[in-house]
């Protein structure tokens, strides 16, 4: 398959516990319906694309699309839910990690964008625990590697089976030559505070570390006998409840997206995803609530999944993925709005006066998952702000997530953007920063000024510092195909190591981090002879013939 053609087969993100294939949710009756249970149990012969057993409990994307869906249904649809727990439906085997055939016969640009993708979804279950006060345990009946070991220390707490057998291990380096591809490495030390030097041993040894070692080692919690092995998880489950901070919300059913799907894009009720293939670019639309939306939490819940807060920003997701995964050559996207800026305004002071109360911040927490999974696309985003636009506040974050911002300067028609309440501090980026504290780190007080000057003329935008080109009605149209052409002209190795380089300035954070390295290190080696080439140790795995290694380092 090419590396500029779309997957033969779309890659699609919507899915129903009723329809999983490799997760059982469940909710035990002995902690009355606090406790989500999540049990991997692989299906083999399932896998998302034929010629690859998922065996030991393997996963590729379909099944971190389970999970991912797990996670956000925790979320508004249980809300009486205080801790998770994960385990297998295996004996002896948790999780065998990312399956090595799957990886090997797929493109660089799926490698890349599956191991972000799990990120993403692992970085969901941490903020879970921080921000919903929903922790998590791992429940190790088995062994636990690669991808399965990354699963699990994303989790709070880690109990491992002390069977003589079942061990935690990272044997990307020494079995495939590529790293850990979902943030192991820098949760060993910066999340679990592993010492360098052990940390260095346990990458290497690919057989692992078991019972005693690992718990001394700091690599998992706990490493009972087998025979206390589901005493202890009750225990630590137990303790999860006790400290769980979740608010007391309501349930909110995920109910399907509706969305018609073309070659030339598709449309859903508040976006439009419409697509150029021939120039690789696309034009990315959000469209402002047309009506009255919830004015209380009441409102909202009865409201459910069809507020504008709610489903405009899961249509903007799926079309994100949909652009990541299923559209690899369309490089420059337009990010427009449209519609009446006064009802996002609305929305968005409603949002803001009831941000303590539990399904409003879940709706928040969504909202910035989703931001966030904009800052993440290796994708050039350029805004273009024009008459009849509606960037302010939260749909004002879309302009700020891009990297320019074009702000049409006419004599004839109205153009504004504005700032609300939910631009200061709701929605902060992988560097904990709001995406106005990164704009203006060199000058932190313009935050506060753009922030009290509400809605902003093209000029007074130009002077705020947040557009970064104003051409007049004359010259628009032009600029912008000029802009666009010259974008869609560059290398996209370049263009997306620029931007990831350039989207996260200020302060460093384990998530940076993770995706930082991802973007570089894991993006380089997955295209090095040693890991894909023929005599490559990914290409080779399960094979008789040994790989072949070029040892200059570099």
């Amino acid at each position: 398959m090419a590396e500029t053609n779309a997957p033969e087969t779309p890659v699609r993100f919507e899915t129903h516990p009723e329809r999983y294939v490799h997760w059982r949710l469940e909710f035990p009756a002995e902690h009355a319906g606090k406790v989500a249970r999540l049990v991997m149990d692989v299906k083999e012969d399932r896998g998302m694309r034929p010629g690859y057993p998922l065996k030991l409990n393997s996963y590729d994307l379909g099944v971190d699309i389970e999970l991912a869906d797990a996670f956000q249904r925790i979320r508004f649809e249980h809300p009486d839910v205080r801790a998770v727990v994960v385990t297998s439906g295996k004996d002896r085997i948790f999780c065998s990690g990312a399956n090595i055939y799957m990886l090997g016969s797929s493109t660089h640009a799926f490698k890349v964008n599956f191991c972000k993708f799990t990120n993403e979804t692992r970085l969901y279950l941490e903020e879970m625990s921080a921000e919903s006060g929903i922790p998590s345990l791992c429940a190790l009946n088995g062994t636990g590697s690669g991808g399965g070991y990354e699963l699990a220390i994303a989790c709070d707490d880690i109990v491992l089976a002390d069977d003589g057998s079942s061990a935690v291990s990272f044997p990307e380096a020494p079995l495939l030559a590529v790293l850990p591809g979902t943030g192991g490495l820098t949760r060993l030390v910066d999340k679990r505070k592993i010492r360098r030097d052990l940390a260095d041993a346990f990458s290497t040894i690919a057989e692992g570390v078991r019972g005693k070692r690992s718990v001394e080692w700091g690599l998992v919690d706990e490493a009972p006998p087998k025979a206390k092995f589901d005493e202890v998880v009750k225990r630590r489950t137990e303790a999860l409840l006790a400290r769980s901070k979740r608010a007391t919300t309501r349930p909110i059913a995920l109910t399907p997206l509706e969305v018609k799907r073309s070659d030339q894009g598709a449309e859903y009720k508040y976006v439009s995803l419409a697509l150029d293939p021939k120039a690789r670019t696309a034009t990315l639309t959000v469209r402002a609530p047309a009506g009255k939306e919830p004015q209380t939490p009441e409102e909202l819940a009865k409201a459910g999944a069809s507020a504008w807060a709610i489903q405009a920003f899961r249509e903007l997701d799926d079309a994100l993925l949909d652009l990541r995964f299923n559209r690899p050559s369309i490089g420059v996207i337009a990010v427009k709005t449209t519609g009446d800026a006064a009802n996002v305004l609305a929305v968005d002071t409603m949002l803001t006066k009831h941000r303590d109360d539990g399904l409003v911040r879940e709706v928040l927490l969504h909202m910035k998952r989703v931001l966030k999974r904009m800052d993440l696309t290796a994708k050039s985003f350029f805004a273009l702000v024009e008459p009849g636009s509606c960037f302010a506040g939260s749909l004002l974050e879309l302009a700020l997530a891009s990297d320019r911002v074009y702000m049409k300067d006419s004599e004839d028609e109205e153009v504004s953007i504005a700032t609300s309440p939910v631009n200061a501090s709701l929605f902060p980026m992988a560097n904990g920063l709001s995406r106005l504290q990164t704009r203006f780190l060199k000058e932190p007080e313009r935050v506060s000024r753009a922030l009290e000057q509400g809605t902003m003329s093209t000029r007074d935008a130009v002077a705020a510092g947040l557009v970064t080109f104003a051409p007049d009605d004359i010259d628009w149209d032009d600029e912008i195909r000029i802009a666009f052409e010259e974008r869609a002209a560059m290398s996209p190795d370049a263009m997306t190591g620029m931007e990831a380089s350039l989207r996260f300035a200020g302060p460093e954070t384990m998530e940076t981090k993770i995706f930082g390295r991802l973007s570089a290190w894991q993006n380089w080696i997955f295209q090095r002879p040693n890991a894909v080439g023929e005599r490559g140790a990914l290409t080779l795995y399960g094979k008789p013939e040994r790989p072949e290694f070029n040892w200059n380092r570099t």
